[in-house]
């Protein structure tokens, strides 16, 4: 079957529906039903599978729901120990990590759904989490202010979850006055930017080995939402005052920084708080998701208004995101004959038929199990390597930050010995 790659676009809303766009055309393309999703709890498990989080309105129950992209109904219901919003998962689809309202991170093993390990990172409620490029450290956000930075190794490993020894968190930044809005990281593994914004309407820009900010912007307001050009030379910021701010991700001089950083705002577009925001078609284009219900598509060389798509009916955007799909053509071919078995209705659906009749058909339902059954085999072999390399790379991480901190103690001592003989 040809490979090719087609990027679609998905909003999730806390009223209970999430919707598909096509990410060129902004048509609307089919809807899964049945998750009442809260801010950044909506993810993609691999290239097949979508996690919503979901809190019941009846009970207060939090759970995770797993759908395909031809079922409009959750094929899976993770239950959770707590309430849950925001998700991520590792590039491979093998971990799910979720943040709770207490403040714990749940490491969730996938297909079992199986929690590994609850982790209490934080002392209130966590609002965002983020991996790194490279797929080795957990970021974590909370309405308590702080970062909480681990090794995903350790978040994932059975023998940590029996240990009584378990280590706390590689790294915490404190700065923030208020809540932790977003994080996001840059390229570089460990030696990546990290930019985080809270609802004390700051932006601050971190490195793993210390632990003060590196740079620190103040926006007129919160900014929800920030994503990074991928040549890592600007950054966009979702404000709440319905603007699009964008601004340079570094300081290149010193007069730039005596001037301070130099905020552009693109025209309004949006009348309610931008909630969330994609970048796609490989960074040239930007979407963002406002409570009002409206989609709009950016040019982000020019700044200019692509199209906007209204949400009918469907009420305030809690998360948006780009997909590109099309592993070995499945999910693409899937799409597109569901695409054609509708044809003449106006909207298509991702899912079931009046008769619950699957529009995929069997012989692609097998295929899809043995490039499956290959996968966890290759994955299995990956994974004795990658356990090898991440014993080595946290050995590495540990040593920089005793070296880093008996540099401090070195310095201080210095000073203390130098006022003492004065």
């Amino acid at each position: 079957m040809a490979s090719f790659v087609q990027e679609f676009v998905l909003t999730s809303s806390p009223d209970g529906r999430i919707t598909a766009y096509d990410a060129y055309s902004g048509s609307s393309l089919g809807q899964y039903n049945g998750s009442r999703t809260p801010r950044k709890g909506l993810t993609m498990i691999g290239k097949k599978l979508i996690a919503a989080s979901h809190v019941c309105s009846e009970t207060g129950l939090g759970s995770v729901h797993l759908y395909h992209w031809w079922y409009s109904a959750p094929f899976h219901q993770l239950p959770m120990p707590e309430p849950v919003a925001p998700l991520v998962a590792t590039r491979d689809g093998s971990y799910l990590f979720a943040g709770g309202v207490s403040g714990h991170v749940h490491s969730i093993s996938l297909p079992s759904g199986d929690i590994i390990l609850s982790v209490a990172a934080h002392s209130k409620a966590i609002t965002c989490l983020e991996i790194n490029d490279d797929g080795s450290l957990l970021f974590s956000g909370s309405d308590d202010g702080t970062i909480a930075v681990f090794l995903i190794h350790q978040l994932v490993d059975s023998f940590s979850s029996r240990s009584s020894s378990y280590s706390p968190p590689l790294q915490r930044f404190v700065g923030h006055q208020s809540s932790v809005t977003t994080i996001t990281t840059g390229t570089g593994g460990c030696n990546c930017t990290i930019i985080s914004c809270s609802s004390d309407c700051t932006c601050k820009f971190w490195g793993l080995m210390h632990t003060s900010p590196l740079r620190s912007i103040t926006f007129p307001c919160t900014i929800w939402e920030v994503k990074v050009d991928p040549l890592e030379s600007e950054f966009y910021g979702a404000g709440s005052d319905g603007l699009v701010y964008k601004c340079a991700l570094k300081v290149r001089s010193r007069m730039m920084m005596k001037q301070g950083p130099q905020l552009i705002t693109w025209k309004r577009q949006h009348d309610d708080a931008i909630t969330s925001m994609a970048t796609m078609n490989w960074g040239k284009n930007l979407v963002t998701a406002s409570e009002d219900g409206n989609l709009c598509f950016w040019d982000v060389g020019r700044g200019d208004l692509i199209k906007v798509v209204d949400q009918e009916k469907t009420g305030s955007i809690s998360n948006v995101m780009a997909v590109a799909a099309g592993l070995n053509g499945h999910v693409s071919a899937a799409l597109a004959r569901m695409r054609k078995s509708v044809a003449g209705f106006g909207r298509w659906d991702l899912g079931f038929s009046g008769k619950k009749d699957l529009y995929v058909p069997i012989t692609e339902m097998k295929e899809m199990e043995e490039h499956l059954a290959v996968s966890v085999v290759d994955r299995k072999r990956s994974i004795d390597t990658l356990e090898l390399a991440l014993g080595a790379y946290e050995r590495v991480l540990k040593l920089m930050h005793k070296e880093v901190k008996g540099s401090a103690s070195s310095s201080n001592s210095v000073d203390q010995d130098k006022t003492e003989g004065n």
